[in-house]
């Protein structure tokens, strides 16, 4: 059987992480061309292997924009996103009049509004679109992408997100993408903290939690972080998904904007103390449910 026919013309992706990889891949499958660029250069030979056929490996991330109708971006914070953006050998120098770039990278809304400005004085059109989901999310096409900018470049990148999410939403102008996923983040850690104090005073209590989970995740306690990371929080394993490292990153943008716009954020504001807790303790690199470490330790 011959494969389908790729609809989409040339593409770049820059930024090639947990996240990056698998999105590019998606990308593969729809774009005649994909052209990749990765900080680590062995990452992005490895990601040619991974996906032969369309993928060209580019020197710098202004040789990866250079043809591409829509780049795209996945990386750090709003410094690693200035890096591969600006200068002689950034994207936007490499991009043409007319192109599209895109970042889904979780970072400040200033630095989406200021990117938003430097394309358009190019006239290239710009796109705050972070992702949650994590790397399991990636790996299945299944990311939610909150988006931010103009209505006719969002029409135009559809078609791409689309093969990597199974939710996508515009939510305003430049900036209200981030904004969108400072509300997710916001959300999240007061959710973990509450499961993680659940299982810890059932754990103390001598219930069987697995058993408890599986109760209360029928009734008005279900979440996505119970029914997904409750069982492995009580078995004490923490390598799954997003790092304490980032979202202690994500949360302070969330707290920064949060001071900008009278926004009174309490809760989030311990929940990232917790982090800095578990951050303290050496556990930078587990994921956001060892929140239940420190109440066990």
């Amino acid at each position: 059987m011959s494969e389908p026919e790729k609809s989409l013309g040339c593409v770049a992706f820059v930024g090639l992480g947990v996240m990056g990889f698998p999105m590019a891949g998606h990308l593969s499958q729809i774009a005649q061309r994909v052209q990749v660029y990765n900080r680590t250069q062995e990452v992005a030979r490895r990601w040619i292997e991974t996906y032969p056929g369309s993928g060209v490996l580019a020197d710098s991330p202004r040789d990866a924009a250079i043809g591409a109708d829509v780049v795209f971006m996945c990386v750090g914070n709003d410094d690693d996103v200035r890096s591969v953006a600006y200068g002689d050998y950034g994207v936007i120098a490499g991009l043409d009049s007319g192109a599209l770039l895109v970042d889904h990278t979780t970072a400040s809304r200033d630095l989406a509004i200021e990117l938003e400005q430097a394309c358009r004085s190019k006239q290239i059109g710009f796109l705050d679109a972070p992702v949650s989901g994590g790397q399991a999310g990636a790996d299945n096409g299944a990311l939610t992408i909150m988006v931010g900018g103009e209505e006719d470049q969002y029409l135009r990148a559809l078609p791409y997100l689309e093969c990597y999410s199974k939710k996508c939403e515009l939510m305003g102008s430049a900036g209200f993408g981030q904004l969108t996923k400072m509300v997710n983040q916001i959300c999240i850690a007061g959710v973990l903290q509450g499961l993680a104090e659940g299982i810890h005073f059932g754990q103390s209590a001598g219930l069987d939690i697995e058993k408890v989970v599986d109760v209360i995740s029928k009734g008005a306690a279900q979440s996505w972080q119970m029914e997904n990371r409750g069982l492995t929080m009580n078995q004490d394993k923490f390598d799954f998904g997003f790092a304490v490292d980032w979202m202690r990153k994500d949360l302070g943008i969330a707290l920064e904007t949060a001071r900008s716009t009278n926004a009174r954020l309490p809760l989030t504001a311990l929940v990232d103390q917790f982090y800095a807790d578990i951050q303290a303790q050496g556990g930078g690199r587990l994921d956001t449910s060892s929140l239940l470490r420190r109440l066990s330790s």
